[in-house]
């Protein structure tokens, strides 16, 4: 079994970003970022209403890091400390050296390459440092900006699942990404 921990925590880095841990001063943040009907259309998760709710995502997140369950970062700009997205790894199965990528940015840093540039940090963290296997990702099958940055950085599509998900009084498809780690070319 892969035996994970984030202590110390780990901050990461690529051309144009930083990866840190979260902090109770992201709140007002991560209340855009979880808040914003539009940043969520594809993530079935109830929006955060308020500053409170914020903070309990926060933990939430920080949480798991410290029982060396799952890992997120709060993502910023170099030379700026504002969080301007989550990115990490959840729904880590220890036992199958496997874990899920996931990742948000606010709306007004979509389609300038930072998620992609960002995921190529993580996985190679993911496979080179915290050994694992195999990483999947779960997407709403319309969210196809999402779906590009998994192609882009090598995930295969595994699956479509059929209007398998009922969320806000709707059936939806997922679709499934995974990439093995022999399989990662950091780019």
């Amino acid at each position: 079994m892969l035996q994970l921990n984030f202590s110390p925590f780990p901050l990461l880095e690529s051309e144009r970003l930083r990866f840190r841990k979260l902090t109770n001063e992201d709140a007002p943040e991560i209340l855009v970022l979880r808040g914003n009907p539009e940043t969520m259309k594809f993530i079935p998760r109830p929006l955060i209403k308020d500053i409170e709710g914020a903070l309990e995502h926060i933990k939430m997140i920080n949480d798991k890091i410290d029982e060396n369950i799952d890992i997120n970062w709060a993502v910023t700009q170099k030379g700026s400390d504002k969080c301007i997205g989550i990115m990490g790894f959840y729904r880590t199965q220890p036992e199958h050296h496997r874990t899920e990528l996931g990742y948000m940015i606010t709306a007004e840093h979509w389609c300038k390459g930072y998620v992609t540039e960002a995921v190529t940090v993580l996985l190679d963290f993911a496979f080179n440092s915290l050994r694992f296997h195999s990483i999947e990702a779960v997407i709403d099958s319309r969210h196809t900006a999402s779906e590009r940055v998994l192609q882009k950085v090598g995930f295969i599509k595994e699956a479509h699942f059929k209007e398998n998900f009922y969320y806000n009084n709707e059936f939806t498809d997922t679709v499934i990404y995974s990439l093995l780690k022999r399989n990662f070319i950091k780019h």
